[in-house]
């Protein structure tokens, strides 16, 4: 009998749409519960979810039997729902596109700590200086500002 193993980390990035601040701070709460729920159902447990008005990070494990695009599209497409629904804005959207970085085993409680303090991390650094330090980071060659940010 063949068994099929994996522990893939990765670390999700995306904002809302137009970097628009609409993630009010007495909900933040309550969508990282909610997005928890949908990472679970997608055999995708989330390790750590914090968002900012203006944008979010997860650290979860991928499923072996998920591909990465479903586990996002599923994710923003059931929260931006829930964010109509509880902010009562019809105006809530997400980002088009998203970043997804492969996190090592090892460094798994060092990013965990990173998005544990994104609040204070963003008093220094803006969410596109952050973005563009990670697409060097990790040599994102396809990264394109003329797309990413819409």
């Amino acid at each position: 009998m063949s068994q099929s193993l994996s522990k893939l980390y990765i670390h999700l990035i995306f904002s809302t749409k137009g970097r628009q601040p609409l993630i009010p701070r007495g909900t933040q709460s309550d969508l990282h519960s909610y997005m928890a729920g949908i990472f679970i159902r997608n055999e995708s447990p989330a390790i750590i979810i914090n968002s900012v008005p203006d944008h979010l990070h997860v650290l979860f494990r991928l499923s072996k039997n998920m591909a990465l695009a479903g586990v996002v599209e599923q994710v923003k497409k059931s929260t931006s729902k829930w964010m109509k629904e509880r902010t009562g804005s019809s105006s809530f959207f997400w980002q088009r596109g998203y970043g997804a970085f492969s996190v090592s085993s090892s460094k798994v409680d060092l990013v965990a700590r990173y998005i544990a303090r994104q609040e204070e991390h963003h008093k220094h650094m803006g969410y596109r200086e952050e973005i563009e330090r990670f697409m060097k980071e990790y040599d994102v060659i396809e990264y394109n500002t003329d797309y990413f940010w819409n």
